[in-house]
């Protein structure tokens, strides 16, 4: 059964969601249809995907995938503002095979082959995508008074005309997630592996979440891999090579879980939910048996002892 962490808020998620991005996709086409398949059969009804996305092909294979379930209703969810023209992985941390344009008119252009990708008459939620200080540099300010003025007014309109529910950001930087939540009226955030038992800094965030009724979308629990697999040598950390510092970082944590008898990856899954901002916890899975892995990790019974040994962990820990 899956965990109902419901409150007050403007838009309303459930409490698990499947992220469609290149690790979803990795096994081809019909290894992502087995995943959606198992995914709708065990209860889950969230989604979320991206413009970016494999050149828009993670849309496509989610439309025709959910199609198949016309007795079911979802909730789905896509990202405006960064495009790449193929149909490769989308891992693109540098951004060197991406392209972002935050205007009103590239936004209404995406919408429009959004829904048509996903074979739906209306979206639920459309987030400005990954425009952060990393990505950007010197042309952040630029790029997020782009956004303001273009994405932002032309994601409200549509929001007003009901062709999209709610409209939000989703970055992996929370410190942008933060700016556009003091500029604008969006009803969700998902600072993709911002939350997670590696990284706690973007309480900010959450409490100006917690305080307006905005949802937050854990995304990336296991921060591209490294809190699943644990450190191990070439483990990916938010889609780099993990660092030294990182691997040692995990360790630790590795060895907490183990004194109380937890696999790490039920510990990384089931960490965000304890947090009452965030409304949903998104995670990737390459296959049908790897999702099925993970929603018993998330079924799992944990300890107190452990959260509270974590929390003594990460206090103990400069920055």
């Amino acid at each position: 059964m899956l965990m109902d962490l419901s409150i007050a808020r403007r838009i309303a998620l459930p409490a698990v969601g499947v992220g469609c991005g290149s690790l979803a996709n990795a096994a081809g086409a019909a290894s992502f249809g087995e995943m959606i398949d198992l995914a709708v059969s065990e209860g889950i009804r969230y989604f979320d995907t991206a413009a970016l996305y494999l050149g828009g092909e993670s849309e496509r294979r989610l439309g025709a995938a959910l199609a198949a379930h016309t007795d079911e209703s979802f909730t789905v969810s896509t990202k405006v503002g960064r495009t790449q023209n193929h149909t490769g992985s989308s891992i693109d941390p540098s951004g060197k095979n991406s392209t972002c344009d935050y205007t009103a008119a590239a936004t209404c252009r995406l919408v429009e082959t959004s829904l048509r990708n996903l074979q739906r008459d209306r979206l639920d939620l459309v987030m400005i995508h990954d425009l952060t200080r990393e990505l950007h540099d010197d042309r952040y300010e630029q790029r997020f008074e782009e956004a303001m003025i273009g994405a932002y007014e032309a994601l409200k309109d549509l929001r007003e005309a009901g062709t999209i529910g709610a409209i939000g950001v989703a970055t992996m930087e929370w410190r942008s997630c933060l700016d556009f939540a003091r500029a604008g009226n969006f009803d969700a955030f998902m600072p993709a592996g911002q939350y997670t038992l590696l990284h706690r800094e973007c309480t900010p965030l959450l409490d100006h979440c917690f305080q307006t009724g905005a949802a937050v979308i854990a995304a990336s629990p296991f921060n591209s891999g490294i809190l699943a697999t644990g450190a191990v040598p070439g483990a990916f950390h938010n889609m780099r090579e993990a660092t030294p510092d990182v691997l040692a970082r995990v360790a630790a944590i590795e060895a907490i879980c183990s004194r109380h008898r937890v696999p790490l990856p039920a510990a990384a899954l089931q960490f965000p939910t304890r947090h009452p901002p965030v409304s949903t916890v998104v995670f990737g899975s390459r296959s049908a048996d790897e999702l099925q892995r993970n929603l018993d990790l998330l079924a799992m019974p944990i300890p107190e002892g452990l959260w509270e040994e974590l929390e003594q962990d990460a206090a103990s820990r400069p920055g």
